[in-house]
């Protein structure tokens, strides 16, 4: 029986996981507001049926009378979040809600089958991430000096990353975590976000060789200190950000040459250094050299998503407790063993809808310093994506990167509440901007017709002269001189 209802369970939630996913990319091709929000309605449903089918199979097969109560509050924290939004910012993206709410509901589902005490601490961290998360986008709208900080935001990132090389306990052969209160706080999830306002900041301010020289230097001590802490995904996930904000800023693909023969070079140091480096990449090219120890995990993912299948295992019908850290590194393959590949690549198409939603804010966006930070926040996350899915599966070798709002974390998690809150600012930010513009063009208009006007009005013995003191026009003829376009006029005629 209880075979049964995991397998139907599964096509279930695998069939509402790919209606979310379709209407996550359908949405982009729909004019009419109504129907937009119908869409959106229709994920929320569909996200609150998958969490109460999932929690419904782990409550009877476990019969755990602690998953109700798990239950209720994070159906509490899902609607307040949703209606917080909305009330607190009627011009929010509601889709980079909905997507963030349902990644959110994945990673609660799963550590609820995984570990129930992670799965109350995450709990715990979602009702701060959304309270923080709440403020963001206040900070971005009526903090206009932003980019003036660029200094004060690298003296802090480094400073945070000293610490942590210097005083942070190692772990799996990696240093990047202080130890509070049972809690390990992570300070390089809030670098990523202070480097990408540093970077943005810099080339805002000048993209001259000399000021890209200094820029790139600040930008390498950090890396070199991530290196020096042995955490790599965070060094590589900042070198790829530095890189594509750069090019994107001065459109020079020998600067992108250029540190790509760097970032090679500084791969070759960094395996030559470190023999925790060189273990990682002998376990990625064959995993099952040393299965009972450095392959083991990596060894055991590969299993969990080859037994998994197209619709998975069922909730607690896997093993997915098999591989070692798998609520922080490899989330990804227990997905997979109990839910099915298909629901994994939703997974990752609703990961790439929110980098859509980023680049096209970024994109929209007139002021560059923040279309840097919406391209830099968007590259850190889908980034930040690659490496853990990448990891998981063996594309790659294992970074220790999480997966962003799913895995365990409480600075990730946090952090990425905090990135999705900027990212909501700047998308308000952008609708104010065409606001402007919108106000500025209807002022102008009317600025042209009073013009036109008042030259019909002044006729001189049947003749049409201009304001400009042109020739006048012979009688009977309109004046045919053409008239400026709203973006050939001085701003501070239409101000």
């Amino acid at each position: 029986m209880f075979n049964a209802l995991g397998i139907v369970s599964n096509y279930i939630i695998v069939l509402l996981m790919g209606i979310y996913t379709f209407s996550c990319f359908s949405i982009f091709a729909k004019s009419s507001e109504r129907v937009k929000r119908r869409i959106l309605i229709r994920q929320n449903v569909v996200m609150f049926m998958i969490h109460f089918i999932a929690f419904f199979v782990m409550f009877v097969r476990t019969g755990d009378e602690r998953l109700i109560g798990l239950y209720l509050s994070q159906v509490v924290l899902f609607l307040a979040t949703i209606l917080l939004y909305n009330i607190a910012y009627p011009r929010v993206s509601k889709l980079i809600v909905n997507n963030m709410c349902m990644l959110v509901c994945i990673g609660y589902i799963m550590l609820a089958r995984l570990n129930f005490d992670e799965a109350t601490n995450q709990f715990l961290f979602g009702v701060l991430g959304v309270s923080f998360g709440l403020f963001v986008p206040i900070i971005i709208k009526k903090f206009k000096f932003l980019s003036r900080w660029r200094w004060v935001y690298a003296i802090i990132g480094i400073a945070a990353l000293i610490s942590v090389a210097i005083f942070a306990d190692p772990e799996g052969g990696a240093m990047r975590w202080f130890n509070i209160a049972g809690f390990g706080i992570q300070p390089s999830e809030i670098v990523k976000i202070l480097f990408v306002f540093f970077v943005a900041a810099c080339l805002v301010y000048s993209t001259t060789i000399k000021d890209l020289f200094i820029t790139s230097i600040f930008a390498g001590v950090h890396v070199i200190i991530l290196v020096w802490s042995v955490d790599l995904g965070t060094s590589v996930t900042l070198f790829v950000v530095y890189l594509i904000m750069v090019y994107v800023a001065t459109r020079n693909v020998l600067y992108t040459f250029a540190g790509i023969g760097f970032g090679a070079f500084a791969a070759w140091a960094g395996y030559q250094m470190f023999a925790h480096v060189r273990v990682r990449v002998a376990v990625w090219q064959d995993p099952l050299y040393d299965y009972f120890g450095a392959g083991n995990q990596l060894s055991n993912s590969l299993f969990a998503i080859g037994s998994g299948g197209w619709f998975g295992l069922g909730l607690h019908g896997g093993d997915p407790n098999t591989i070692i850290h798998v609520t922080r590194d490899f989330m990804f393959s227990a997905i997979v063993e109990e839910l099915g590949i298909l629901f994994g690549l939703c997974l990752i198409l609703i990961c790439v809808s929110c980098y859509v939603m980023f680049l096209n804010i970024a994109m929209e966006l007139r002021q560059p310093f923040y279309k840097f930070v919406a391209l830099g926040l968007g590259t850190t996350y889908i980034f930040q994506v690659f490496l853990t899915i990448g990891g998981a599966i063996a594309l790659i070798p294992s970074t220790g990167v999480t997966l962003p709002l799913v895995s365990y974390g409480g600075s990730s998690f946090m952090s990425t509440m905090v990135m999705f809150g900027i990212i909501q600012g700047l998308y308000i930010l952008r609708q104010d901007e065409e606001k402007d513009l919108d106000y500025r063009k209807r002022e102008f208009d009317e600025e042209m017709e009073r013009d036109q006007s008042s030259r019909r009005d002044r006729v001189v013995g049947g003749r049409t002269y201009q304001d400009e003191g042109f020739e006048p026009v012979g009688r009977g003829r309109r004046h045919r001189e053409e008239e400026p376009t709203f973006e050939e006029v001085p701003k501070q005629r239409i101000r």
